[in-house]
């Protein structure tokens, strides 16, 4: 199936993603992980609820976590769920006109209120995944000048994330129409269908990204660092601080991308990609990069493949039930 074409007059316009709000089942841990190992920065917290900035962010937060109950989860307790994932529109008008695009896909559509933002629309993808759109967050001071709070990985901003989907063509040419752009795909050659897709609207090489897989499902949140060394860091800080086993995979140079990686996990299995130098993708006419899934080189630069829980494991999204993929193609494994 090809590429849809990009939709370089969408509806409404997103500028990029903001922030993800995950559910965690002990609210002091999760803390202490991503303040004092990731090196996120808090700009509020409950006894409910962190909401945590990287360093050159200036809104209020990229990232929510929440402590999980019956209220705020139905996934069983040692399945990572995630409540929404949020995006950020070019102006006001923009929540209007995405409403109504979404109405008119028979999606459903709901204006709710959030902590520290302003209007905020509620709906969901083809797949029931949920999404939600904002213009308006409370802004912070500036500071990524303040070195003397960085710290950890020392997180510039978030970047992407990554999606499971049970059909990634149906994924992206819903998502296409409203204005991503796809920059790099994988292609099963079998059925030429799509195996996996990096779609963008920032600039980069993704914003979000659809891998086939059991879903809906969040397979992983990125954060952009300064350099590859902070990754090395990080990984002398995990494997000396009690976090060795949630080191899941990298460091690497992926193919796709061009990016240096690293594969964490939280303390409830969240995934977490630590990620850098990927390349600038903001002419319209960019043309996307096909890759073949087995070649070895796609998922690694330098050959290594991914292990099996990479490709399996996952978050659920709060009240959708993931479904399976009836594409069987299946990249290089590691044993």
């Amino acid at each position: 199936m090809p590429i849809p074409a990009p939709n370089l007059y969408p509806d409404f316009n997103v500028v990029r993603l903001s922030h993800v709000h995950l559910n965690v089942q002990d609210l002091t841990a999760s803390k202490k992980f991503y303040t004092e190992i990731l090196g996120l920065q808090i700009s509020d917290e409950d006894d409910k609820n962190l909401y945590l900035r990287a360093m050159e962010e200036r809104f209020h937060h990229c990232i929510i976590l929440t402590q999980n109950s019956d209220e705020v989860s139905d996934a069983p307790p040692d399945i990572p769920s995630v409540q929404t994932v949020a995006f950020k529109t070019y102006d006001e008008d923009d929540l209007d006109k995405a409403y109504a695009y979404f109405q008119s896909k028979n999606r459903p559509v709901a204006w709710v209120e959030r902590p520290y933002q302003g209007r905020t629309l509620q709906t969901s993808d083809c797949h029931d995944m949920p999404i939600e759109f904002f213009h308006k967050m409370d802004k912070m001071p500036a500071i990524h000048q303040q070195y003397q709070l960085y710290r950890g990985v020392k997180p510039l901003r978030i970047d992407h994330v990554n999606y499971f989907s049970y059909h990634a063509d149906e994924s992206v040419a819903f998502w296409s129409d409203f204005g991503f752009r796809v920059t790099e795909y994988t292609e099963d050659e079998a059925t030429k269908r799509v195996w996996a897709a990096w779609l963008h609207r920032k600039g980069g090489v993704h914003d979000v990204a659809f891998t086939n897989g059991v879903g809906p499902r969040l397979h992983h949140i990125a954060f952009w660092v300064p350099t590859p060394l902070n990754i090395i860091d990080l990984l002398d800080l995990m494997s000396t601080t009690g976090y060795l086993e949630n080191i899941e995979r990298g460091p690497g140079r992926h193919g796709i991308s061009n990016a240096f990686f690293l594969y964490i996990t939280d303390p409830d299995g969240h995934r977490i990609e630590i990620y850098c130098s990927d390349y600038s993708t903001v002419d319209p006419d960019l043309e996307p990069i096909k890759w073949d899934l087995t070649d070895p080189q796609r998922q690694t630069l330098w050959g290594a493949p991914a292990p099996r829980s990479w490709f399996e494991e996952g978050s659920v999204f709060h009240g959708v039930t993931p479904r399976k993929s009836d594409l069987k193609a299946s990249p290089i494994i590691a044993p």
